[in-house]
């Protein structure tokens, strides 16, 4: 199995979040919740910029993609398999 470009902490820090654990596990269990119909890069708390690179990361099918799917099934509590 491949090893991923990027870590899950890293794209926290791409996108400009706190990318330590805690920081990391407050940001998606208080900060950062989704309804199952809400799109990930749809959702109202990121920045136009977190918006699109999101967006960018997963229609180029980009080396972040399997990091923004981690996120966007945490975000979800685990509801958008």
């Amino acid at each position: 199995m491949d090893q991923p470009m990027h870590r899950f902490h890293a794209l926290f820090a791409q996108l400009g979040l706190p990318s330590d654990e805690l920081g990391i596990r407050q940001f998606i269990t208080q900060d950062a919740s989704l309804a199952p119909d809400v799109k990930l890069d749809d959702a109202a708390f990121w920045t136009p910029a977190q918006a699109t690179f999101l967006r960018e990361a997963l229609v180029q099918d980009a080396d972040w993609a399997e990091q923004v799917d981690q996120l966007n099934e945490a975000l979800h509590g685990q509801e958008s398999k």
